[in-house]
């Protein structure tokens, strides 16, 4: 029987699932699997998890802490609950995402983290399978550099340029995950054009920080994520790991033939590259004069806590309810 694309896929690249739900995950048998809002949000619509936003609530519900606070006391919990059934299944790391708001606050990054390792160790789950997700911004990547120096592994996510790579890597991430899917986007709707896969800026974007990455011997890794099309995952084979929908998954895993491995890590350390400055004025100014990594970063931190708002009215919608009932 010839061999799936996913399994050719397998042979050069970890394959991570990018999914809330359990069952999908479940399915592929991924090494690792990352959350963020947007997709615990979806899997909390699924009556099939009722009962995970039950414990969710009656934890949160149960811990001391003022009134004000008692939704997002719950939200804590329930990515925690979600990322521990998650770590039963998968045997690498879980990754889950610090709130959106924090972005531009880096001690409330921190504290938060910290407080997300705590509720797993609670439930058993030893902080070296959790990675925390923090977003690319200056604050966030510094939040990175002090809790990787405490022993919490970082995944920096909605990456968007070179800039952001360095400067994460810089500050001893243990992982990126830039945006393959979301920089096309932004290209197409700037340009009006469509791109072969040859000439995908987000795939081009992500073997640039593989290859800079590699050349200067930064040990974060790089993972891809955010993918539209399986072509797309197929043109960064090689890639430290790729992050992928169960959708995706299913079509790479429905099909046949070879993966080519593209992304090399001899290649890149053969590469002439100048290296980027990353200190918070050249940061800032590299991302100011980037258009696409200035509207998406702020897109995607928009996006994640619109859909912190959304589970939060849900919540809020729950608790009311359960009051109801009992008065």
């Amino acid at each position: 029987m010839s061999e799936t694309k996913l399994d050719a896929l397998r042979r050069h690249t970890i394959i991570v699932a990018d999914s809330g739900d359990i069952d999908a995950i479940r399915s592929f048998a991924p090494q690792d699997c990352t959350t963020n809002p947007s997709l615990i949000l979806k899997a909390a619509k699924m009556p099939a998890y009722a009962g995970l936003i039950a414990q969710a609530i009656e934890a949160g519900s149960a811990e001391a802490g003022p009134s004000e606070g008692l939704i997002d006391r719950i939200l804590d919990h329930l990515a925690v609950t979600f990322g521990s059934e998650l770590a039963r299944i998968v045997p690498g790391v879980v990754s889950t995402e610090v709130d959106a708001r924090l972005s531009f606050d880096t001690q409330a990054t921190v504290a938060r983290a910290e407080r997300l390792i705590g509720l797993y160790a609670a439930r058993g789950v030893a902080s070296e399978r959790i990675l925390i997700k923090v977003a690319a911004t200056w604050e966030g990547i510094r939040a990175v550099e002090i809790l990787q120096s405490r022993g919490i592994a970082c995944n920096v996510t909605l990456v968007f340029s070179l800039a952001q790579a360095v400067a994460a890597a810089e500050a001893g991430a243990f992982l990126i995950s830039p945006f393959v899917g979301r920089i096309l986007d932004w290209h197409v709707k700037a340009s009006g054009k469509s791109f072969d896969i040859d000439e995908d800026p987000g795939v081009r974007s992500v073997t640039e920080i593989y290859t800079y990455f590699k050349h200067f011997g930064y040990k974060t890794i790089v993972m891809g994520a955010s993918f539209r099309s399986s072509a797309e995952v197929e043109a960064l084979c090689g890639c430290d790991r790729l992050t992928v929908s169960p959708a995706l998954l299913d079509q790479l895993r429905s099909q046949t033939g070879d993966v080519p491995k593209r992304l090399d890590p001899a290649a890149s350390q053969a590469a002439t590259i100048s290296r980027l400055a990353v200190d918070e004025a050249s940061f800032r100014w590299q991302i100011n004069e980037d258009a696409l990594a200035t509207e998406k970063l702020a897109e995607g931190i928009r996006l994640f806590n619109a859909d912190t708002d959304a589970l939060r009215r849900t919540i809020a919608e729950t608790l009311a309810k359960r009051a109801s009932a009992v008065a």
